[in-house]
């Protein structure tokens, strides 16, 4: 088997590619290095530096590293970007989709892996999210993501192509301190930067139908979701008639107020949260049930809140000494 790991250079993708590799898979990535870094990737794996949009260069990777699987991770992941650039989301997020799988195709491979993302769901009202909870997401990144998973099962019912799309929770963590995470987006990367400047993180809301008025998400650690990865992979070839949606998550909630105190016994920055008005479209709780990913693939989640926070955190001091 050769794997094509798109965005493999990235901090998600990175940490796929390294268990892929150590899984004993051959591994090429396709990476822009729009946001990824050539220096995460480790010896031995060979880096095409193009974007998915590129048809040819598709063709050229996909027919001389003779790819027979794929892992779509490449993509646009802000949710306040894509509210103001959402014909960009579409683009790069569906129309790059849809030229990949449009190359795997024609090039006859047989495996295709979708990262999707919880947004898929918008804002349950549920105390675990199966996969047979209605998906109505509530921004363009979370349609993008959906409308990919779309595309994924109709090129897969079309093609023979065996599919699973993966819908990430809230991602954490590092399995090595070089594959930290670089953006100030989600949660603990953007509580790092508050402290190190010497600021109070910031609540956005604390009057939540929730125990605390904060709201709950499902906090999962990158090496986790890597290894979820290297199991849907070899599901993937092992049945060829796969079809799989699953979520990937611990399926225990953990607050916002909860994950700051942690964040601060961790980092001994004790500062007072500061409570700012509510974001639009936040919901109170959004926890997944992992049971469907432990029946099909055979994996759970092994990494516990505070090994999330303490290996990310050796990684932002890393990169921000």
């Amino acid at each position: 088997m050769t794997w094509l790991i798109t965005g493999g250079a990235g901090y998600i993708g990175s940490h796929v590619v390294n268990a892929m590799v150590g899984a004993g898979e051959r591994v090429v990535v396709l990476d822009d290095l729009s946001t990824g870094r050539a220096e995460r990737l480790r010896d031995g794996v060979v880096l095409e530096v193009a974007t998915v949009l590129d048809s040819n260069v598709l063709d050229r990777v996909l027919r001389e590293h003779a790819v027979t699987g794929i892992v779509h991770i490449a993509g646009k992941k802000q949710v306040a970007e894509s509210v103001a650039r959402p014909l960009y989301y579409y683009h790069e997020n569906v129309e790059g989709l849809r030229t990949l799988l449009d190359a795997a195709a024609e090039a006859g491979v047989g495996r295709f892996l979708f990262s999707s993302s919880a947004a898929v769901y918008g804002m349950p009202d549920v105390d675990l999210v199966t996969e047979k909870t209605p998906c109505a997401p509530i921004n363009p990144y979370g349609e993008t993501k959906l409308a990919g998973e779309w595309l994924v099962a109709a090129a897969g019912a079309r093609y023979g192509l065996a599919t699973a799309s993966l819908r990430y929770f809230n991602v954490a963590g590092a399995a090595t301190p070089e594959l930290g995470d670089d953006g100030v987006f989600n949660l603990v990367p953007m509580v790092f930067e508050r402290l190190d400047e010497g600021e109070a993180p910031w609540i956005f809301g604390a009057d939540y139908p929730t125990p605390d008025g904060t709201c709950i998400r499902d906090f999962i650690h990158v090496e986790d979701i890597a290894a979820a990865h290297v199991a849907a992979a070899r599901r993937l070839v092992a049945d060829p008639g796969a079809r799989l949606v699953l979520n990937v998550g611990r399926g225990e909630g953990v607050s916002v107020a909860e994950m700051i105190h942690i964040i601060a016994e961790i980092t001994g920055r004790d500062l007072e949260p500061r409570v700012r008005e509510r974001r639009p479209g936040d919901p109170a709780r959004v926890v997944a049930s992992a049971d469907q990913a432990r029946e099909e693939l055979n994996w759970t989640a092994r990494h516990g809140v505070r090994a999330m926070v303490e290996s990310a955190w050796t990684g932002w001091r890393l990169r921000h000494p």
